[in-house]
């Protein structure tokens, strides 16, 4: 099958073969005539697998059916939400492509850049806004944006939005929708939870399932390191001492870890770029375009700021911290292996990281092979001990909590009340029968060297005024 035979108009095929684009992928081939037939849809299938064409060719066909008339304002009539910022300038750069021979304009709306520039673009009107939610939500905060007139919405790595906390907003922001609109829900891995959600969302949709959400494709060779505690980085080191690893995509589990690993990748002269949240738009946008060009060998990057990393010829994909979610891992080394060719993915695994392992293989359906006679193995020991599970969340925990030693709780009660309670307790009885001698004496006799039950601190503190009556 041909694009030709999906009913597509010439001026988007025209754009499309200047691409290089002559015959659909799955996807693709299903989810098209879906979308132009009007139908919502639900689309599951690996990072790339041209999704992104799956859904940006029918929106711009049904959109260029009704073509902007001159002199009117121009209205968002397609909304497209993704996670990243680079996922979605990503989108905008194939949007605009595959609309070249069009009418129709496409415009970013992403945070770590001005939002004049973006203010500006939306003035001067357009059809389809690709965004992420946190700046679109600040612009319908400030009423810079109206989505009244959205008749396609998009949802691409809806699970990734979902993983960062992004559902709320992204309910918010279909409130200021109209009901009836057609819904394309993309997503690389398919968690249960998207059920739910997808039951909210869509209407009758059709469902696009090129492969098993478990399933990572036959033409990445996987691998993993069982290490020593501590050993990661020596390890890394030793691997970027092949030629062969012409460019790496190295995933850590946190932003402070990915700028270590590029400053020790610096210290053996490795050239090496991070990417991640904390990371201005532009320093990505310079750390992205490096990695493309060859100019930089390493890109360092964080789960969330990889959504959006499109490099069709990307040699290796390293795991420098295992993923605790299974799917992640899929997802991860789904990076490598595009368009045809072949691709590695390698893994490091400590002992604290061997229960991710066994949920990884678990999911896959398979063993990953072992990496052996490295300078950094594992002790025999640490493989055959059963290796602790991480602690659950403590929403999950049964019985009662016990408070912890370094925050107490705020009803807990300090050391010394408890002492001053339990004091007080055992003079209940005297102090019931009989008036405070204490207080009865007050003002006109000496009062008792230890009053019933009465706590050492007003012992103390009274003692301290009769002193200074006396002086």
């Amino acid at each position: 099958m041909t694009f030709n035979d999906l009913n597509i108009a010439p001026a988007i095929l025209k754009a499309l073969a200047k691409e290089n684009y002559t015959k659909p992928t799955p996807i693709q081939e299903q989810s098209i005539p879906a979308v132009l037939a009007g139908r919502d849809l639900l689309g599951c299938a690996q990072t790339g697998t041209g999704k992104t064409a799956a859904f940006a060719v029918p929106t711009i066909q049904l959109l260029s059916q009704q073509p902007h008339q001159p002199g009117t304002v121009r209205r968002i009539r397609s909304l497209i939400l993704t996670p990243t910022r680079e996922l979605a300038l990503q989108i905008d750069e194939n949007m605009k492509a595959y609309s070249r021979f069009t009418d129709i304009r496409c415009s970013a709306i992403v945070g770590g850049v001005s939002q004049k520039v973006q203010e500006r673009a939306l003035q001067q009107g357009a059809d389809v806004i690709i965004a992420t939610p946190g700046r679109l939500i600040d612009l319908i905060n400030q009423k810079r944006i109206d989505l009244q007139h959205v008749q396609i919405l998009v949802l691409d790595e809806a699970d990734r939005m979902l993983d960062m906390g992004f559902i709320h907003d992204v309910k918010r922001i279909i409130a200021k929708m109209p009901v009836k609109k057609q819904t394309l829900f993309f997503s690389a891995t398919m968690p249960p939870e998207i059920s739910k959600l997808v039951k909210t969302l869509l209407v009758d949709p059709v469902k696009v399932e090129i492969t098993p959400v478990s399933s990572t494709a036959e033409r990445i060779k996987q691998s993993i390191y069982l290490l020593a505690s501590g050993n990661k980085q020596k390890q890394l080191n030793e691997l970027m001492k092949d030629s062969t690893i012409v460019s790496a995509l190295v995933f850590t589990r946190t932003k402070r870890g990915a700028d270590r690993v590029v400053r020790d990748l610096k210290k053996v002269n490795v050239s090496a770029q991070a990417i991640h949240g904390n990371k201005s738009q532009t320093d990505r946008q310079i750390a992205l375009k490096n990695f493309k060009s060859g100019v930089t060998r390493v890109l360092v990057a964080t789960d969330i700021a990889a959504r959006g990393i499109d490099i069709d010829e990307l040699s290796h994909v390293i795991n420098f911290n295992l993923p605790n979610i299974p799917e992640t891992y899929v997802h991860r080394i789904g990076r490598t292996g595009r368009a045809g060719l072949s691709g590695t993915a390698i893994s490091f695994c400590e002992v604290d990281e061997l229960p991710f392992l066994k949920d990884i293989e678990k999911l896959i359906g398979k063993k990953i092979p072992e990496v052996t006679g490295h300078d950094f193995p594992m002790p025999k020991s640490s493989k055959s001990v059963k290796p602790q599970q991480p602690p659950k969340p403590a929403a999950a925990r049964t019985g009662k909590p016990k408070p912890s030693a370094a925050r107490k709780p705020k009803d807990q009660e300090p050391r010394h009340a408890k002492e001053t309670s339990s004091r007080n307790s055992k003079g209940n009885s005297a102090r019931n029968s009989q008036e405070n001698p204490y207080r009865k004496s007050r003002g006109s006799s000496k009062p008792q060297a230890n009053p019933s039950g009465k706590p050492r601190s007003e012992r103390f503190q009274k003692k301290s005024q009769t002193g200074s009556s006396r002086s």
